[in-house]
């Protein structure tokens, strides 16, 4: 009889959370720790919590303001790159064990991996693999792992996301068969992979709340409601799912496209918003151009201070696919004169490049200065090459000076967050909250957590 699980599913526990515990000497497991700049406000978003404050019940992503009093806790300062320096250590673990081929990278955190020509080679079953494989991961670097297995990718998701979770092991298994038998009625449907609150609020109106509710209605009826996605959506609710990591790896987008976003943390005026647009395009611009590519679209989304109106949205068409700063800022700049309501404050920014190609795929037209644009272009090779060797603010603009510009400290961020670049041992700033008797500075505490590279065995 053939081995039932075949694919595994592997998700850090709190990742963030869990690193900046392990280099504080802290068990992550027990104490309490957030992830959050201590310098922003209490609305600030906490990017991870430990596992240990999940399990008083606080919600992950909460804002800080919103962890319940009573409840002492350290927060910790952002720091991007050591997380990204233990997700490439930990997916170094994983090669031990799978080759390259049979993992797919889903985030910083989580991995797919299809196992199935491994477990004859290992002598085990699949969950025994995926218990060896986060073991060896916790012994390695401290950082706890769930795991779930399945005859699929999207079993083995679920069975980690809802089983491996609450187990006391952390790990969980599930065949089609299993699925329905565990899993038909499980309540909310959110809990499943790729089922959000859009899909299940649709579903919720007509009384399907459940994975046996959705197996037993009429295909014609959620295809009315979802067109395509119905076929994705009855499959999973019987527990199929035909992708395989080998399709995932060979699948090419008919489009692609080059987004950035950003959340500014006050509100700003029509003019201080313009300047932060424009440091958005300038970088996005030099990003295509060390990438080779080129643009023939650019859509601009500007989101008001606490939604006073629906978000201002428009795409502007370029004369000619492009990655030339000195076409498409004052495309876009225009555009957003166009759109966005002068009088108010405005709160998030969001720009996409679309319809992103190759540059060889480029075509002057009959109305392009060429040879002022070919000097366009060297320059924007020389800031990057200039970047690249001496750093991102070795080079920068005037507006880039501007009192309420972010460009300078974004340039010192990776994903949005501080890098933590530079610090000793990667760690930032530790604060401990008391919600009796306020907050203290305690970062020189930490002194002997454990170090990047050294084994915790």
């Amino acid at each position: 009889m053939e081995e039932p699980g075949r694919f595994i599913c592997i998700d850090l526990k709190s990742f963030y959370a869990s690193v900046e515990c392990v280099m504080r000497g802290m068990d992550p497991m027990k104490e309490n720790l957030v992830v959050a700049d201590p310098e922003r406000s209490e609305g600030t978003i906490c990017l991870a919590i430990s596992p240990a404050m999940k399990k008083l019940g606080i919600k992950n992503r909460c804002r800080v303001f919103e962890i319940p009093a009573g409840i002492s806790y350290y927060i910790a300062e952002p720091s991007m790159q050591l997380y990204m320096e233990y997700s490439s250590r930990i997916y170094g673990i994983y090669l031990r064990y799978i080759a390259r081929e049979d993992i797919h990278i889903y985030s910083v955190d989580e991995v797919f991996m299809d196992v199935t020509h491994y477990l004859g080679l290992y002598g085990m079953s699949a969950r025994e693999l995926g218990r060896m494989i986060v073991s060896d991961v916790f012994e390695t670097t401290g950082i706890h792992a769930t795991c779930g297995v399945g005859t699929n990718m999207y079993l083995a998701k679920v069975a980690m996301d809802i089983i491996a979770k609450h187990s006391d092991d952390y790990m969980g298994e599930l065949t089609e068969e299993s699925y329905r038998e565990l899993l038909w009625d499980h309540r909310p449907l959110t809990d499943f992979w790729m089922v959000g609150r859009g899909i299940s609020s649709r579903l919720a109106r007509y009384g399907i709340t459940t994975m046996r509710d959705i197996a037993g209605t009429d295909p014609a009826f959620l295809h009315r409601l979802f067109g395509i996605n119905a076929e994705l959506i009855m499959d999973h609710a019987w527990g199929r799912e035909y992708a395989e990591i080998a399709d995932i790896k060979a699948y090419v987008p008919k489009d692609n496209s080059l987004s950035r976003g950003q959340v500014l943390l006050e509100d700003y005026t029509f003019d201080e918003a313009k300047i932060i647009v424009k440091e958005m395009l300038d970088l996005m611009c030099l990003e295509m151009v060390s990438r080779d590519l080129v643009t023939e679209s650019v859509t601009l989304t500007i989101s008001y201070s606490d939604d006073i109106l629906p978000p201002a949205h428009g795409t502007r068409r370029l004369d000619m696919r492009t990655n030339a700063d000195m076409i498409i800022i004052p495309a876009v700049t225009e555009l957003y004169e166009e759109i966005v309501v002068r009088d108010l404050p405005v709160r998030r920014v969001n720009i996409s490049f679309n319809r992103v190609l190759r540059e060889e795929y480029v075509q002057y037209t009959i109305f392009s200065d060429a040879e002022t644009l070919e000097k366009d272009r060297n320059i924007q090779k020389a800031v990057i090459s200039i970047k690249e060797r001496y750093g991102k603010n070795s080079v920068i603009r005037g507006m880039n000076m501007e009192k309420k510009a972010t460009g300078l400290q974004r340039n010192q961020q990776i994903g949005g967050h501080k890098s933590g670049a530079g610090r000793p041992g990667g760690i930032g700033a530790t604060v401990y909250v008391d919600k009796d008797k306020g907050r203290r500075d305690v970062s020189d505490r930490f002194t002997g957590g454990q170090p990047l590279g050294a084994d915790k065995s």
